[in-house]
């Protein structure tokens, strides 16, 4: 949806000379913004033992992690590289939650050596590839039933975690190998701004601590009810509403006595928190009228993958007075690669701005090099007003560097 107005009046006072500057494309990022979101999850969970790991997955930039662990966050990992990122920050054992799937014995390796994390495995057959029994373990329960959504899929038909008829046996026998400390997670919905969703999972994961208890005499440390608040990307769609949200988990915990409560959410710190600068280059006029932008799916393939709204401002422009039906596109030899399909925008000419919004979460992190294109730079706006590049463009040389190797033969 529109960005705040804060953001907007900060950013767009200023944006011609930022683009002039830096160049485009570039994603920017809303300091403010993110340091207040985060606080705003703190307060509405004061009352509870919580933390928020924030999902890397989602924006895996060491500038924006140290916002966020300066603000208490932990993090989320999935991979031995974001594992890395967040060790880099500061993150100790008790700040990193690893959560994967399909899982190598040498991630696992990475993940419990060189200061450790809290270990989230995805199935039971990972406790065989562990390199040594941790003190404390975690499984990720695929509660099945209807308790998905449509990014992440129907439940009996996802890859993570392990069915719900074979969680006891899970922890059953972590228990035979020596380990004493628990902890359960899922992560049911991605994207949901429903509170009554997100509440119905966090129910089912209370009944399973129940369970566990009664079968294993078992407690468990903490709860990581996963990530998945969603956002309005769509002017019409309704915020989550986090009040009800947290008033429900507060009720539903009160059986739960020490249980900490952890959460990963990533679009829901940052998503709002970001746009995609971009510059038209070029107007075609075909069956329909196209307008051609020097951004392509490299720095933003959620509308192309997904088929996903990202809500588009025309710097200096207001669609109030005067809209054009159009397509907004990239250079990619891929039909798909376009930002907005049928769009009504204002009327747009070579070299204007254009802001597409949302873009703080699974934007950059997406992006890939087909066609030879490259990623774009990212830059931050500082709570003083000032803006600093957090990552540069990709360069010709970065995309032909795997090509400069030492010659290997198998004879």
């Amino acid at each position: 949806m529109p960005i705040s107005d804060d953001f907007r009046q900060r950013l767009y006072s200023n944006l011609e000379a930022i683009a002039e500057h830096f160049g485009t494309p570039f994603h920017i990022y809303d300091e403010v913004g993110i340091r207040q979101t985060v606080r705003n999850l703190h307060t509405a969970f004061a009352d509870l033992t919580f933390r928020e790991f924030f999902a890397v997955k989602a924006l895996p930039n060491p500038h924006i992690l140290q916002i966020l662990f300066d603000e208490g966050c932990g993090f989320d990992c999935s991979s031995i590289p974001e594992l890395v990122l967040a060790r880099q920050v500061g993150a100790g054992v008790d700040k990193i939650m690893f959560t994967s799937n399909n899982t190598s014995q040498h991630e696992l390796e990475m993940a419990m050596g060189q200061g450790g994390a809290i270990i989230n495995l995805d199935d039971i057959s990972l406790l065989e590839s562990l390199p040594e029994m941790p003190d404390l373990i975690s499984f990720r329960v695929n509660l099945g039933s209807d308790m998905g959504n449509a990014i992440i899929g129907e439940p009996q038909q996802a890859k993570f975690g392990v069915p719900r008829h074979k969680i006891i046996e899970a922890y059953r026998l972590a228990q035979t190998k020596g380990i004493e400390r628990f902890g359960l997670h899922t992560m049911a919905v991605s994207n949901e701004r429903d509170a009554d969703v997100h509440l119905a999972s966090i129910k089912e994961l209370v009944l399973i601590a129940q369970a566990l208890d009664d079968e294993l005499s078992l407690s468990l440390e903490f709860i990581n009810i996963g990530g998945g608040l969603g956002i309005p990307y769509h002017p019409d769609d309704a915020p989550l509403d986090l009040d009800k949200l947290v008033q429900g988990i507060k009720q539903i915990w009160q059986s739960m006595g020490d249980t900490k409560l952890y959460m990963e959410s990533g679009r829901y710190v940052t998503g709002s928190h970001g746009v995609l600068v971009t510059r038209a280059i070029n107007k075609k006029d075909s069956y329909r009228q196209y307008i051609g932008v020097d951004a392509n799916m490299s720095a933003l393939m959620r509308p192309g993958m997904y088929g996903a709204y990202h809500h588009i401002d025309v710097l200096g422009k207001d669609s109030k007075d005067e809209t054009h039906t159009v397509d907004v596109v990239g250079a990619l030899c891929e039909n798909n690669d376009k930002f907005a399909i049928q769009r009504a925008l204002p009327p747009i000419d070579v070299s204007d701005l254009l802001i597409i919004q949302d873009t703080g979460a699974h934007g950059h992190a997406m992006g890939f090099n087909y066609n030879g294109r490259l990623r774009p730079q990212e830059l931050l706006l500082r709570t003083d007003g000032t803006i600093e590049r957090i990552r540069r463009a990709e360069t010709l040389n970065d995309y032909f560097a795997t090509l400069q190797f030492e010659k290997q033969e198998l004879k």
